[in-house]
């Protein structure tokens, strides 16, 4: 059985990146009537100026609990975000790109899954996108179902029945639908960070993130608060 607060609310471990995606996740988990256990996984990224805008998210959606866990992925490399390798700056380009970190939400989501049984939560959230994204292999509905087929498999609580579900409310939301949904929910979007290449404290505004941020609010009609360096 799920572990219920005094007050009847579910726990949740919600994946909180620090950027938009996950802000809005992260507050539909509470919308919902979830309590919110907030991980943040510090992997020595490029662009580790996200890790105080997840502290500040945290605060704002007032998690029960924010984890920020240092596990540093540039011992294996692999990605212009863990590696010594040039961000793109073209626009976003069809296929995989050299962005996508080896298997991150894999490991984030094993993370999230042992702090979910750990405290004897089943649900985890995060803030994937199989529309308006770069091509990552594990931001597909695929990839959610068979990590809920794994979860079954490879935890106490999953062999005797108690499955865990993993939440991705934003999957098939396109960037614009993601930017009215943080207004509707009353969110400061301005909180949060997405860019892959920080340049001096400003969103580079040419990567493929910044791209996709901008090109969201000005679909959904709204004012992008983000400081660029070069406007996409």
């Amino acid at each position: 059985m799920t572990d219920m607060h005094s007050n009847g609310a579910r726990r949740a471990v919600v994946l909180l990146s620090g950027g938009l995606d996950s802000m809005v996740t992260a507050a539909i988990a509470k919308e919902q009537g979830y309590k919110l256990l907030a991980l943040t996984v510090n992997y020595n990224q490029r662009h580790l100026v996200e890790l105080a805008s997840a502290r500040r998210i945290a605060a704002a959606l007032e998690a029960d609990r924010h984890i920020v866990l240092p596990i540093d992925l540039r011992a294996f490399g692999g990605s212009s975000l863990t590696d010594d390798i040039d961000v793109p700056k073209e626009g976003v380009q069809p296929g995989i790109p050299v962005t996508y970190v080896p298997a991150r939400n894999t490991i984030f989501l094993s993370l999230a899954l042992g702090w979910a049984e750990a405290c004897d939560g089943r649900d985890l959230f995060l803030g994937i996108n199989a529309l308006d994204y770069s091509g990552y292999p594990d931001c597909r509905p695929e990839f959610v179902e068979a990590f809920e087929n794994l979860a079954a498999k490879a935890t106490k609580a999953g062999v005797e029945g108690d499955r865990f579900k993993v939440h991705a409310p934003l999957q098939h939301m396109t960037k614009a639908d993601i930017v009215r949904e943080a207004m509707r929910l009353g969110l400061d979007a301005g909180m949060s960070w997405s860019c892959y290449d920080p340049q001096g404290g400003q969103h580079c505004g040419l990567c493929d993130s910044c791209r996709l941020r901008h090109k969201g609010f000005e679909e959904a009609g709204v004012l992008d608060p983000t400081s660029y360096a070069t406007i996409p």
